[in-house]
Protein backbone atom coordinates (compact mmCIF):
# COMPACT_ATOMS: atom_id res chain seq x y z
CA UNK A 1 0.00 0.00 0.00
CA UNK A 2 2.73 2.51 0.79
CA UNK A 3 4.07 2.25 -2.62
CA UNK A 4 1.02 3.60 -4.06
CA UNK A 5 1.01 5.95 -1.64
CA UNK A 6 4.11 7.38 -1.63
CA UNK A 7 4.72 7.20 -5.58
CA UNK A 8 4.24 10.58 -7.33
CA UNK A 9 2.70 10.58 -10.79
CA UNK A 10 3.98 11.33 -14.11
CA UNK A 11 2.50 15.35 -14.80
CA UNK A 12 3.00 15.59 -18.47
CA UNK A 13 1.02 12.38 -20.22
CA UNK A 14 0.82 11.97 -24.28
CA UNK A 15 -1.50 10.15 -26.30
CA UNK A 16 -1.11 8.60 -29.25
CA UNK A 17 -4.29 8.18 -31.64
CA UNK A 18 -7.32 9.53 -30.93
CA UNK A 19 -9.73 7.48 -32.18
CA UNK A 20 -12.36 6.25 -29.26
CA UNK A 21 -10.30 4.24 -26.85
CA UNK A 22 -7.24 6.96 -27.50
CA UNK A 23 -9.21 9.69 -26.77
CA UNK A 24 -11.09 8.53 -23.24
CA UNK A 25 -7.86 7.78 -22.12
CA UNK A 26 -6.95 11.49 -22.43
CA UNK A 27 -10.04 12.20 -20.76
CA UNK A 28 -9.25 10.52 -17.94
CA UNK A 29 -5.21 11.61 -17.36
CA UNK A 30 -7.06 15.29 -17.83
CA UNK A 31 -9.73 14.36 -15.18
CA UNK A 32 -7.19 13.16 -13.21
CA UNK A 33 -5.38 16.67 -13.62
CA UNK A 34 -2.21 15.54 -16.00
CA UNK A 35 -1.33 17.62 -18.54
CA UNK A 36 -2.49 15.77 -21.79
CA UNK A 37 -1.12 16.09 -25.38
CA UNK A 38 -3.61 14.21 -27.44
CA UNK A 39 -1.88 13.18 -31.33
CA UNK A 40 -4.27 12.70 -33.81
CA UNK A 41 -4.12 11.08 -37.49
CA UNK A 42 -6.89 13.70 -38.57
CA UNK A 43 -5.78 17.49 -38.73
CA UNK A 44 -9.72 18.21 -38.60
CA UNK A 45 -10.08 15.64 -35.70
CA UNK A 46 -7.45 17.61 -33.12
CA UNK A 47 -8.82 20.99 -34.57
CA UNK A 48 -12.60 19.89 -33.43
CA UNK A 49 -10.91 18.81 -29.77
CA UNK A 50 -8.97 22.16 -29.64
CA UNK A 51 -11.78 24.36 -30.69
CA UNK A 52 -14.93 22.23 -29.98
CA UNK A 53 -13.86 20.12 -27.20
CA UNK A 54 -15.19 17.31 -28.92
CA UNK A 55 -14.34 14.65 -30.92
CA UNK A 56 -16.42 14.91 -33.44
CA UNK A 57 -15.60 11.55 -35.49
CA UNK A 58 -14.85 9.13 -33.07
CA UNK A 59 -16.64 10.36 -29.68
CA UNK A 60 -19.31 12.44 -31.08
CA UNK A 61 -21.69 14.22 -28.44
CA UNK A 62 -19.35 14.15 -25.52
CA UNK A 63 -17.82 16.79 -23.84
CA UNK A 64 -14.28 16.57 -23.60
CA UNK A 65 -12.18 18.58 -20.75
CA UNK A 66 -11.06 22.10 -22.13
CA UNK A 67 -7.37 21.56 -20.86
CA UNK A 68 -7.17 18.76 -23.04
CA UNK A 69 -5.30 19.80 -26.00
CA UNK A 70 -4.65 17.98 -29.04
CA UNK A 71 -2.09 17.92 -32.35
CA UNK A 72 -1.85 15.97 -35.33
CA UNK A 73 2.31 16.24 -35.30
CA UNK A 74 3.89 13.36 -33.04
CA UNK A 75 6.91 15.24 -32.32
CA UNK A 76 4.79 17.55 -30.29
CA UNK A 77 5.08 14.25 -27.89
CA UNK A 78 8.80 14.44 -27.58
CA UNK A 79 8.48 16.04 -24.02
CA UNK A 80 5.89 13.96 -22.58
CA UNK A 81 6.52 12.17 -19.40
CA UNK A 82 4.84 9.37 -20.24
CA UNK A 83 2.98 7.93 -23.56
CA UNK A 84 -0.29 5.99 -23.80
CA UNK A 85 0.48 4.90 -27.22
CA UNK A 86 -3.35 3.53 -28.48
CA UNK A 87 -3.02 2.69 -32.54
CA UNK A 88 -5.03 -0.26 -33.71
CA UNK A 89 -2.53 -3.59 -33.19
CA UNK A 90 -2.15 -4.30 -37.03
CA UNK A 91 -0.41 -0.14 -36.85
CA UNK A 92 1.54 -0.10 -33.66
CA UNK A 93 4.55 -1.10 -35.20
CA UNK A 94 4.57 1.55 -37.87
CA UNK A 95 3.30 4.33 -34.99
CA UNK A 96 5.93 3.19 -32.76
CA UNK A 97 8.80 3.86 -35.68
CA UNK A 98 7.24 6.79 -36.80
CA UNK A 99 7.94 8.00 -33.00
CA UNK A 100 11.19 7.13 -32.28
CA UNK A 101 12.63 10.14 -33.47
CA UNK A 102 11.14 11.82 -30.79
CA UNK A 103 11.66 8.72 -27.83
CA UNK A 104 14.43 9.69 -25.24
CA UNK A 105 15.92 6.71 -23.28
CA UNK A 106 13.92 5.58 -20.55
CA UNK A 107 10.24 6.87 -21.37
CA UNK A 108 7.25 4.75 -20.22
CA UNK A 109 4.61 3.81 -22.93
CA UNK A 110 1.88 1.86 -21.50
CA UNK A 111 0.64 -0.10 -24.84
CA UNK A 112 -3.31 0.02 -25.02
CA UNK A 113 -4.25 -1.81 -28.12
CA UNK A 114 -5.54 -5.48 -27.94
CA UNK A 115 -4.12 -7.57 -30.63
CA UNK A 116 -1.71 -10.15 -31.98
CA UNK A 117 -0.08 -8.66 -35.06
CA UNK A 118 -0.16 -10.43 -38.25
CA UNK A 119 2.59 -11.63 -39.86
CA UNK A 120 4.80 -11.74 -36.93
CA UNK A 121 2.43 -12.99 -34.48
CA UNK A 122 3.98 -10.47 -31.91
CA UNK A 123 1.89 -9.65 -28.62
CA UNK A 124 2.21 -5.58 -28.55
CA UNK A 125 5.29 -5.58 -25.70
CA UNK A 126 6.79 -7.49 -28.29
CA UNK A 127 6.80 -4.71 -31.42
CA UNK A 128 7.61 -2.40 -28.60
CA UNK A 129 10.61 -4.41 -27.70
CA UNK A 130 11.82 -4.26 -31.62
CA UNK A 131 10.64 -0.96 -32.11
CA UNK A 132 11.97 1.11 -29.12
CA UNK A 133 14.20 -0.93 -26.77
CA UNK A 134 14.87 2.23 -25.07
CA UNK A 135 11.20 2.92 -23.66
CA UNK A 136 10.28 1.07 -20.71
CA UNK A 137 6.79 -0.96 -21.49
CA UNK A 138 3.54 -1.09 -19.42
CA UNK A 139 0.05 -3.13 -20.84
CA UNK A 140 -3.11 -1.50 -20.25
CA UNK A 141 -6.60 -3.72 -20.46
CA UNK A 142 -9.86 -4.79 -18.76
CA UNK A 143 -13.54 -4.36 -19.61
CA UNK A 144 -13.88 -0.62 -20.72
CA UNK A 145 -16.39 0.65 -23.36
CA UNK A 146 -14.26 3.85 -24.53
CA UNK A 147 -17.71 6.34 -24.43
CA UNK A 148 -18.38 5.41 -20.98
CA UNK A 149 -14.96 5.64 -19.92
CA UNK A 150 -15.06 9.03 -21.56
CA UNK A 151 -18.35 10.45 -19.88
CA UNK A 152 -17.06 9.04 -16.44
CA UNK A 153 -18.66 6.21 -15.72
CA UNK A 154 -17.32 3.74 -13.30
CA UNK A 155 -14.26 1.64 -14.48
CA UNK A 156 -11.88 -0.77 -13.37
CA UNK A 157 -8.90 -2.05 -15.18
CA UNK A 158 -5.70 -3.85 -14.81
CA UNK A 159 -2.23 -2.28 -15.65
CA UNK A 160 0.62 -4.79 -16.10
CA UNK A 161 4.36 -3.51 -15.52
CA UNK A 162 7.29 -5.54 -14.44
CA UNK A 163 8.40 -2.62 -12.96
CA UNK A 164 6.50 -2.02 -9.61
CA UNK A 165 7.44 1.36 -8.75
CA UNK A 166 7.18 2.48 -12.30
CA UNK A 167 3.58 0.28 -12.32
CA UNK A 168 2.78 2.32 -9.20
CA UNK A 169 3.79 6.16 -10.73
CA UNK A 170 1.38 5.28 -13.82
CA UNK A 171 -1.57 3.90 -11.22
CA UNK A 172 -1.04 7.43 -9.34
CA UNK A 173 -1.06 9.01 -12.96
CA UNK A 174 -4.42 7.73 -14.49
CA UNK A 175 -6.18 7.13 -11.62
CA UNK A 176 -9.71 8.76 -10.61
CA UNK A 177 -12.60 8.68 -8.64
CA UNK A 178 -14.29 6.87 -12.08
CA UNK A 179 -11.33 5.24 -13.44
CA UNK A 180 -9.94 2.02 -11.38
CA UNK A 181 -6.61 0.94 -12.42
CA UNK A 182 -5.22 -2.31 -10.63
CA UNK A 183 -1.07 -3.45 -10.58
CA UNK A 184 -0.08 -6.62 -11.88
CA UNK A 185 3.19 -7.48 -13.30
CA UNK A 186 2.13 -9.96 -15.90
CA UNK A 187 2.53 -7.97 -19.23
CA UNK A 188 1.72 -11.34 -21.18
CA UNK A 189 -0.93 -12.10 -19.69
CA UNK A 190 -2.78 -8.71 -19.79
CA UNK A 191 -2.02 -8.71 -23.79
CA UNK A 192 -3.00 -12.18 -24.69
CA UNK A 193 -6.64 -12.04 -22.52
CA UNK A 194 -7.06 -8.62 -24.68
CA UNK A 195 -6.09 -10.35 -27.96
CA UNK A 196 -8.16 -13.71 -27.46
CA UNK A 197 -11.62 -11.69 -26.07
CA UNK A 198 -11.41 -9.59 -29.19
CA UNK A 199 -11.84 -13.12 -31.41
CA UNK A 200 -14.19 -14.73 -29.05
CA UNK A 201 -16.69 -11.88 -28.76
CA UNK A 202 -16.90 -12.21 -32.65
CA UNK A 203 -18.04 -15.61 -31.97
CA UNK A 204 -20.46 -14.48 -29.50
CA UNK A 205 -21.61 -12.23 -31.52
CA UNK A 206 -22.42 -15.04 -34.26
CA UNK A 207 -23.78 -17.06 -32.04
CA UNK A 208 -26.07 -14.46 -30.83
CA UNK A 209 -26.96 -13.57 -34.45
CA UNK A 210 -28.18 -16.99 -35.76
CA UNK A 211 -30.49 -16.79 -32.47
CA UNK A 212 -28.36 -19.76 -30.81
CA UNK A 213 -29.64 -19.00 -27.59
CA UNK A 214 -28.06 -17.84 -23.75
CA UNK A 215 -26.82 -21.37 -23.20
CA UNK A 216 -24.70 -21.10 -26.48
CA UNK A 217 -23.71 -17.93 -25.48
CA UNK A 218 -22.77 -19.18 -21.71
CA UNK A 219 -20.58 -22.17 -23.27
CA UNK A 220 -19.06 -20.00 -25.57
CA UNK A 221 -17.69 -17.76 -23.17
CA UNK A 222 -16.66 -20.35 -20.86
CA UNK A 223 -14.89 -22.68 -23.14
CA UNK A 224 -13.75 -19.27 -24.42
CA UNK A 225 -11.93 -18.51 -21.30
CA UNK A 226 -10.42 -21.95 -21.41
CA UNK A 227 -8.80 -21.24 -24.77
CA UNK A 228 -7.72 -17.57 -23.27
CA UNK A 229 -6.06 -19.48 -20.45
CA UNK A 230 -4.74 -22.07 -21.88
CA UNK A 231 -2.70 -20.16 -24.93
CA UNK A 232 -1.77 -17.40 -22.36
CA UNK A 233 0.31 -20.07 -20.02
CA UNK A 234 1.66 -21.62 -23.20
CA UNK A 235 3.05 -18.30 -23.89
CA UNK A 236 4.58 -17.54 -20.36
CA UNK A 237 1.25 -15.95 -18.62
CA UNK A 238 0.05 -16.86 -15.13
CA UNK A 239 -3.25 -18.41 -15.12
CA UNK A 240 -4.05 -16.50 -12.34
CA UNK A 241 -4.18 -13.40 -14.59
CA UNK A 242 -7.14 -14.70 -16.76
CA UNK A 243 -9.59 -14.98 -13.92
CA UNK A 244 -8.62 -11.06 -13.16
CA UNK A 245 -10.08 -7.90 -14.97
CA UNK A 246 -8.14 -7.98 -18.51
CA UNK A 247 -8.67 -11.51 -18.69
CA UNK A 248 -12.56 -13.11 -17.49
CA UNK A 249 -14.11 -9.63 -16.79
CA UNK A 250 -12.86 -8.42 -20.28
CA UNK A 251 -14.50 -11.17 -22.52
CA UNK A 252 -17.46 -11.14 -20.21
CA UNK A 253 -17.98 -7.22 -20.90
CA UNK A 254 -17.06 -7.85 -24.87
CA UNK A 255 -19.22 -11.25 -25.28
CA UNK A 256 -22.11 -9.49 -24.00
CA UNK A 257 -22.97 -6.19 -25.29
CA UNK A 258 -23.29 -5.07 -28.63
CA UNK A 259 -21.38 -1.85 -27.81
CA UNK A 260 -18.59 -3.78 -28.40
CA UNK A 261 -17.43 -3.50 -32.28
CA UNK A 262 -16.05 -7.15 -32.58
CA UNK A 263 -19.89 -8.83 -31.35
CA UNK A 264 -21.06 -6.53 -33.35
CA UNK A 265 -19.39 -7.41 -36.63
CA UNK A 266 -20.71 -11.09 -34.96
CA UNK A 267 -23.82 -10.11 -34.98
CA UNK A 268 -23.72 -9.29 -38.63
CA UNK A 269 -22.25 -12.30 -39.80
CA UNK A 270 -24.90 -14.59 -38.13
CA UNK A 271 -27.06 -12.43 -39.48
CA UNK A 272 -26.63 -13.78 -42.84
CA UNK A 273 -24.09 -10.42 -43.30
CA UNK A 274 -20.81 -11.16 -45.22
CA UNK A 275 -17.86 -9.46 -43.63
CA UNK A 276 -17.89 -7.21 -46.06
CA UNK A 277 -21.50 -5.51 -45.42
CA UNK A 278 -20.56 -6.54 -41.79
CA UNK A 279 -17.90 -3.61 -41.64
CA UNK A 280 -19.20 -1.28 -43.85
CA UNK A 281 -19.78 2.04 -42.66
CA UNK A 282 -17.37 1.59 -39.40
CA UNK A 283 -14.90 3.89 -38.76
CA UNK A 284 -13.75 2.49 -35.83
CA UNK A 285 -11.47 -0.87 -35.70
CA UNK A 286 -12.49 -4.35 -34.58
CA UNK A 287 -9.60 -5.90 -33.77
CA UNK A 288 -10.84 -9.48 -33.58
CA UNK A 289 -11.14 -9.33 -37.55
CA UNK A 290 -7.26 -8.65 -38.02
CA UNK A 291 -6.18 -10.77 -34.74
CA UNK A 292 -8.24 -13.91 -35.72
CA UNK A 293 -5.68 -15.17 -38.24
CA UNK A 294 -2.83 -14.37 -36.25
CA UNK A 295 -3.95 -15.99 -33.07
CA UNK A 296 -4.95 -19.31 -34.71
CA UNK A 297 -1.36 -19.18 -36.53
CA UNK A 298 -0.11 -18.47 -33.09
CA UNK A 299 -2.13 -21.21 -31.44
CA UNK A 300 -0.92 -23.51 -33.96
CA UNK A 301 2.55 -22.93 -33.77
CA UNK A 302 2.46 -23.42 -29.87
CA UNK A 303 0.52 -26.51 -30.01
CA UNK A 304 -2.24 -25.25 -28.48
CA UNK A 305 -6.33 -26.01 -29.11
CA UNK A 306 -7.87 -23.02 -30.04
CA UNK A 307 -11.38 -24.27 -31.53
CA UNK A 308 -13.64 -21.23 -30.97
CA UNK A 309 -10.80 -18.80 -32.53
CA UNK A 310 -9.93 -21.38 -35.03
CA UNK A 311 -14.12 -21.61 -35.89
CA UNK A 312 -14.01 -17.36 -36.25
CA UNK A 313 -10.48 -17.45 -38.40
CA UNK A 314 -12.30 -19.78 -41.16
CA UNK A 315 -15.45 -17.89 -41.37
CA UNK A 316 -13.62 -14.50 -41.49
CA UNK A 317 -11.48 -15.95 -44.24
CA UNK A 318 -14.40 -17.73 -46.21
CA UNK A 319 -13.12 -21.01 -45.87
CA UNK A 320 -16.29 -22.11 -44.02
CA UNK A 321 -19.75 -20.86 -43.52
CA UNK A 322 -21.44 -19.81 -40.13
CA UNK A 323 -23.27 -23.05 -40.22
CA UNK A 324 -20.39 -25.24 -41.21
CA UNK A 325 -18.27 -23.73 -38.84
CA UNK A 326 -20.90 -24.37 -36.11
CA UNK A 327 -20.86 -27.78 -37.53
CA UNK A 328 -17.80 -28.59 -37.10
CA UNK A 329 -17.05 -27.50 -33.89
CA UNK A 330 -20.06 -29.11 -32.19
CA UNK A 331 -19.06 -32.36 -33.44
CA UNK A 332 -15.64 -32.62 -32.08
CA UNK A 333 -14.20 -35.23 -29.77
CA UNK A 334 -15.39 -35.74 -26.72
CA UNK A 335 -13.25 -34.95 -24.19
CA UNK A 336 -13.08 -34.37 -20.56
CA UNK A 337 -13.67 -31.18 -19.18
CA UNK A 338 -9.65 -30.28 -17.61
Amino acid sequence: MTQFQEAQPFQKVGVIGAGAWGTALAAVAARAGREVLLQCREPEVAESINSRHQNHLYLPNIELAPELKATADLADLADCDLVLAVPPAQHMRATLKAFAPYVKDGLPIVLCAKGVERGSDCLMNEVLAATLPQARAAVLSGPSFAAEVARGLPTAVTLACKDAELGARILKTIATTTFRPYLIDDMVGAEAGGALKNVLAIAAGISEGKGLGRSAHAALITRGFAEMTRLAVALGAEAETMGGLCGMGDLVLSCSSPQSRNMSVGLALGGGKTLAEALEGKISVAEGVESAPAVKHLGEKMGVELPICHMVATILSGEASVDEAIGELMSRPLKTER
